[in-house]
């Protein structure tokens, strides 16, 4: 797994929305991308990463980042997330992890003594011209979203 790192291109992509419609990379060019990676829709800690990132919606907002969650559920489950959580933000489905490959998020992982192949919970900030310009890898579920916004108000 090759994750990524800060000066490289975002790789373009397309997936489907929580609503099944298209959505693009380039459709937010020009502004900053939150591209957040997690495991799986409606579990404990991506519940209460999502829930953080909800609630500093407005702040995010204010400080012009777009925020998308990527996961390799169905739009249809990603609906019931949307719905469920009252999340106010754009999920994409990466079923194939097609994405989660290109960004390097996508391994080896060990739980409960199992090992399995799957998301690794990393989240990419990516400038208006498409170049990651940060990568934040360490962080609990619950703090995720100040992790984001203490960077962004400190540069």
């Amino acid at each position: 797994m090759k994750t990524l790192k800060p000066g490289e291109n975002a790789p373009h992509f397309t997936l489907p929305n929580q609503h099944n419609e298209p959505v693009s990379l380039t459709d937010f060019r020009g502004k900053k991308v939150l591209i957040y990676f997690y495991p799986k829709a409606l579990t404990p800690g991506c519940t209460v990463q999502a829930c953080g990132l909800r609630d500093a919606k407005a702040e995010l907002d204010k400080l012009g980042v777009v925020i998308l969650g990527i996961s390799p559920d169905s739009p249809k489950k990603l609906a019931q997330f949307e719905e469920k959580k009252a999340l106010n933000f754009t999920l994409l489905s990466d079923e194939d992890h097609q994405v989660a490959d290109q960004f390097g998020v996508w391994g080896e992982k060990k739980f409960m003594g199992k090992t399995y192949d799957g998301i690794h919970r990393i989240s990419f900030l990516i400038n208006g011209k498409g170049v990651i310009e940060q990568v934040f890898t360490k962080f609990k579920t619950g703090e995720h979203h100040q992790v984001v916004l203490d960077y962004l108000t400190k540069k």
